[in-house]
């Protein structure tokens, strides 16, 4: 069966993404090898001011220092630390009782290295490491204050590691805030779509209905009335379509090149809204299908924000329409009050929906259509709220919607 308007307010739903963790990544492949390039370059250079002494153990150990450092580059999580402390015992042999050999600068790569893949507790236990390796050498090998440079230089480069992986964490959870609001925003957009298509749709085929039955009961008796009825059909089947490419107007942007191509979509998109002061046409309407409806009308209607005179509109609608097919014939009253802060929509009538008739609108029965949802969702989408359920003389719609912008806002939030 093809989805209707009122089928995609049931199908979207607004996930929440998932709390982000720091994560325990590999360094990017080009930064990989730039970290890889460095320390074999540092190391090389260490070696060449080595030799000739010791020259099989100083060759061995810059081997050792290279390879661990080509796995750790691509390694991840604990294994980092285990090949950075080999690359760090390969370079300690190198650059042994000397420290002016350039080979120990290759231990703050590492260090950079641990701390932006592994994190900063991994990050951490490697910069202690590092930090006792040069107090032995500086307390007992060699009594240079070039070891506390070195000591700075891997403390300055780790944590600017730290600084750098934690903009990279912040960039992530915005991308991720982005997306979820993207989405959100795509989910409200469809929501209010259906709402309009739905209001439009049911409004027009229910009172349509009415006259075309109207004209069928007529047709032999009263060819005359039989006619006006299919008329007022024909005037608000032609109505409906215009207020439903009008509400599918608003949803095209300004400056589409495929507007002008398509004629009037923007001319159609400007033309304004039904407010409050379109009931009384709107209970003229249902009163020309046979309906029995009662209008009063309390309070100044020029107080009302556009915003909230459509909302009372379409509920008003969506109440009206669901008399007519629930209840058809009996006598439906609607009470519009514009008070001081808010204003008040009443609409009682002798019927009730098919299905769900004790659940209300807080716990709308799966089979209900879902126009009481659409109202409810209108209504609070402007910081009021809308009940339905048995009251009166059967069945009651009862809307409050606050008049003030700050108030619906807060309301809202």
């Amino acid at each position: 069966m093809a989805a209707t308007p009122t089928m995609l307010v049931r199908s979207v739903r607004v996930r929440s993404e998932p709390a982000l963790t720091a994560p325990h990544s590999r360094l990017p492949s080009s930064a990989g090898w730039v970290a890889l390039g460095a320390i074999a370059v540092l190391v090389l250079a260490g070696l060449g001011l080595r030799l000739p002494t010791h020259a099989a153990l100083s060759i061995a150990a810059a081997v050792v220092a290279i390879a661990a450092a080509a796995l750790m580059v691509r390694s991840d999580g604990v294994l980092v630390f285990g090949y950075a402390v080999l690359a760090t015992a390969g370079v300690g042999v190198l650059g042994n009782e000397t420290s002016s050999n350039i080979g120990w600068f290759s231990l703050c790569v590492v260090a950079a290295c641990c701390v932006y893949v592994g994190g900063p507790w991994i990050g951490l236990a490697y910069w202690a490491g590092t930090i006792t390796l040069f107090g032995i050498e500086w307390t007992f090998l060699e009594r240079d204050a070039g070891w506390g440079a070195w000591m700075a230089g891997v403390t300055f480069t780790a944590l600017a590691a730290h600084q750098v992986r934690q903009q990279r964490y912040l960039v992530a959870q915005l991308r991720a805030a982005q997306a979820g609001l993207a989405q959100r925003s795509r989910a409200e957009e469809r929501n209010r779509i259906a709402r309009e298509l739905h209001d439009v749709i049911a409004h027009s085929l229910t009172v349509s209905l009415l006259h075309v039955t109207s004209a069928r009961l007529a047709v032999e008796h009263d060819p005359s009335d039989a006619a006006r009825a299919l008329t007022e059909a024909e005037r608000l089947g032609r109505e409906s379509l215009d207020e439903l490419r009008a509400a599918v107007g608003m949803l095209r942007q300004d400056g589409d090149p495929r507007d002008d191509a398509r004629g009037d979509a923007r001319d159609q998109a400007a033309a304004p809204m039904p407010g409050a002061d379109a009931l009384p046409a709107l209970a003229d309407r249902f009163r020309t299908a046979g309906a029995d409806v009662e209008l009063s009308v309390d309070g100044d209607l020029r107080r009302l924000p556009a915003t909230a005179g459509l909302a009372v509109y379409r509920i008003a609608q969506e109440a009206l329409t669901n008399a007519a097919k629930h209840a058809p014939g009996t006598l439906v009253q609607v009470r519009l009050i514009v008070g001081p802060a808010s204003v008040r929509l009443t609409v009682e009538s002798a019927g009730r929906p098919v299905r769900g008739a004790g659940s209300g609108l807080d716990n709308p029965d799966p089979g209900m259509g879902l126009g009481l949802v659409s109202m409810r969702e209108r209504a609070e989408l402007l910081g009021g709220g809308c009940t339905a359920g048995p009251g009166g003389r059967g069945w009651i719609v009862s809307a409050t919607l606050p008049l003030d912008v700050r108030r619906r806002g807060a309301a809202a939030s």
